[in-house]
């Protein structure tokens, strides 16, 4: 009998947030005076819950597209600043493997598409991936060529690899057993990710045979150009914030007062939604983590009652934390009084986008992150 969808789903955020959990703690754990040998451990218990975090992310992520189709959050993308994120994301993967990098960009230098940053980042990142496990010293290089094509860019993208090509029809699902069994799950998914984002986006796929050895995956694609406009930088907080975490779980809570300690923020915290009601009477915060599903009282009655205390006290931002952030769930968290919601794991850019937010009084806004 197949896993029925809902419970997979909690299988997967509930190994998501526990792995978390072991980064946030080994992160912990790394800023204590330990011994090299205390020390090497700490790292590769790090090391192995972020590769199950990536694994896990990169299945999920290609289960959704390959169900549901490809979801975009675009925006001006300029090219040459996306392949300075390539270089920067990759360059000591590659040097620690004795491998030289390197990336170009061939293009108008103000050249910008409206698409989504993360996806084409994706794609050089499945390639990269594969390019990079199967190498040995030596060079390998990932390219961006950018020409007008009627009011649109067409865009061509090359990784060359030293390994030999096998991709045709019959062979590619060979190939991608081959790469899972050499390099691991999570090249293969990465690979099969970025060849997935590639069709959805229209574009086209090739294997060229290098002269020696080797081969060079290229994929092209024409996309709307977009005004060379930059995204605003994330600026860091003008003052340290006074955060609320309220989850009855311990790991959550220390995730999250982990990552608010990056950003110089002060943390109090609350086990159910009872606690945080008698902190929040009795102290002013600046933003209040709620997480929704706790014992005694959950985070949209606590929210609720939050709202109803009398003056500034009850009008501090509250923002959502749960691992079910679909758009139903989300209207009605921010019904209940809540300004926004991020999704469980909670990553450090979701958290300071909704620092700044909380800095500059919301504005008015919800967020979902």
């Amino acid at each position: 009998m197949a896993l029925p969808d809902y419970l997979f789903d909690r299988v997967t955020s509930d190994i998501r947030q526990q792995m978390a959990g072991i980064a946030a703690l080994a992160e912990q754990l790394a800023r204590q005076r330990l011994s090299p040998d205390a020390q090497a451990c700490v790292s590769g218990i790090s090391e192995a819950a972020d590769s199950v975090r990536r694994t896990l992310t990169a299945a999920l992520d290609l289960r959704q597209v390959t169900s549901a189709g490809l979801k975009l959050e675009t925006g001006p993308v300029r090219l040459r600043d996306l392949m300075d994120q390539v270089q920067d994301h990759w360059r000591a993967a590659a040097a620690m493997g004795g491998v030289t990098l390197l990336v170009s960009y061939d293009g108008d230098p103000d050249a910008a598409v409206v698409s989504d940053r993360a996806r084409l980042a994706q794609v050089f990142d499945g390639f990269i991936g594969e390019a990079l496990a199967g190498a040995r010293r030596g060079a390998m290089e990932a390219s961006l060529k950018a020409r007008p094509s009627g009011g649109r860019l067409k865009i061509e993208g090359r990784v060359r690899g030293a390994r030999d090509p096998a991709w045709t029809a019959q062979q590619r699902e060979a190939r991608i057993r081959e790469v899972a069994s050499q390099f691991g799950l999570e090249v293969a998914l990465g690979v099969l990710l970025a060849r997935r984002i590639v069709e959805e986006l229209g574009g086209r796929l090739a294997d060229e045979v290098n002269t020696g050895a080797g081969h060079t995956v290229v994929f092209e694609m024409e996309l709307e150009a977009a005004a060379a406009q930059l995204e605003p930088e994330r600026r860091t907080t003008s003052r340290s914030a006074h955060v609320l975490v309220v989850d009855d779980n311990a790991t959550n809570r220390m995730v999250a007062q982990a990552l608010c300690e990056m950003f110089d923020c002060t943390c109090e915290a609350a086990c159910d939604g009872q606690e945080a009601i008698e902190a929040v009477r009795n102290g002013r915060f600046d933003l209040i983590l709620m997480d929704i599903k706790m014992p005694k009282m959950d985070g949209v009655t606590a929210a609720r009652a939050i709202r109803d205390l009398p003056g500034e006290t009850g009008q501090a931002p509250i923002v959502a934390l749960t691992a079910n952030a679909d758009p139903d769930a989300a209207a009605s968290y921010l019904a209940a009084g809540m300004d926004g919601v991020i999704e469980k794991p909670m990553k450090p850019e979701h958290l300071l986008a909704v620092l700044q937010q909380a800095l500059n009084g919301m504005g008015g806004e919800t967020a979902v992150a």
